[in-house]
């Protein structure tokens, strides 16, 4: 009985983290450029990078991440061109991928939280997905600032709603980071 209580124990504190993982957000930009001189952007290909994962190269993903994009920059007084033959202030384009994690866990024989009897390590694979929003300058072709997103992907991918809000959470925590140009106040609630 005091086996499967701890067993109990360890499966709701498991799925308490995986369900409150956190999302780790961060980015970098060109030291010292003047971002209020960008006033226009548009998406470009993105530069050669391995094959990003199937589930996340599809017109849904596609289309909410996107979206998600243009706001963040709407909102920050930048103006999509109107077509690719435009010259455009900033170039945008955008990397994602699912990748299998490995996670390895203690168990804590002083609480009694093991996994068996010996409190041996146990080891949990579990997947992420990680997304990166480039913007190159149009005239300089050199990156001057990259944002990106990682999290534990779970179980979102098969619920369209839940994949959607982790998107938007995403590009809205990555923007918070964007130099220059205003954000609105719903945007800095972290």
């Amino acid at each position: 009985m005091l086996r499967l209580l701890r067993l109990l124990v360890l499966a709701s504190f498991g799925f308490t983290i995986s369900a409150c993982a956190t999302m780790n957000v961060s980015s970098h930009v060109q030291p010292g450029l003047d971002f209020g001189q960008f006033h226009t952007w548009k998406w470009v290909q993105a530069d050669a990078l391995p094959a990003t994962d199937a589930r996340m190269n599809n017109a849904f993903f596609q289309d909410h991440f996107q979206g998600a994009v243009e706001r963040a920059l709407a909102v920050r007084g930048l103006v999509q061109t109107g077509s690719n033959s435009e010259p455009a202030d900033l170039l945008v384009h955008y990397h994602a991928n699912i990748a299998p994690r490995i996670e390895v866990a203690h168990g804590d024989p002083t609480s009694g939280a093991c996994y068996d009897e010996n409190c041996n390590v146990r080891v949990f694979e579990n997947e992420v997905g990680t997304m990166v929003i480039d913007v190159v300058d149009g005239r300089t072709n050199r990156l001057i600032w990259r944002g990106w997103a990682q999290s534990p992907v779970g179980g979102e991918l098969e619920h369209p709603q839940t994949f959607q809000k982790r998107i938007d959470e995403a590009v809205r925590r990555m923007f918070q980071r964007f130099p220059g140009h205003g954000v609105t106040s719903s945007e800095k609630a972290d």
